[in-house]
């Protein structure tokens, strides 16, 4: 697997735990545990950090690889310019 797909597949894992943890902090909060929605709140904030830095080393990886000028580009160009 590339290393950008890579960082697509983290981003993911991290969004589903992230909505795992606004679920569970939702929940508890209906039932008044603030403390346990809390500590629910602040998971899902990490993981969406997490979800958010991976998705952005996934676009960059990307664009990094969008940008550089292929062989069959680079051979194209030879027999243009010849």
């Amino acid at each position: 697997m590339s290393k950008t797909w890579e960082h697509y597949h983290h981003a993911s894992r991290h969004h589903e735990r992230a909505a795992y943890h606004y679920k569970e902090a939702a929940r508890y909060d209906e039932t008044d545990d603030q403390d346990e929605a809390a500590h629910h709140a602040l998971m899902a904030e990490g993981h969406h950090q997490q979800a958010t830095h991976h998705g952005a080393q996934a676009v960059k990886l990307h664009m990094e690889h969008v940008a550089k000028p292929t062989k069959i580009t680079a051979a194209r160009a030879k027999k243009t310019a010849a």
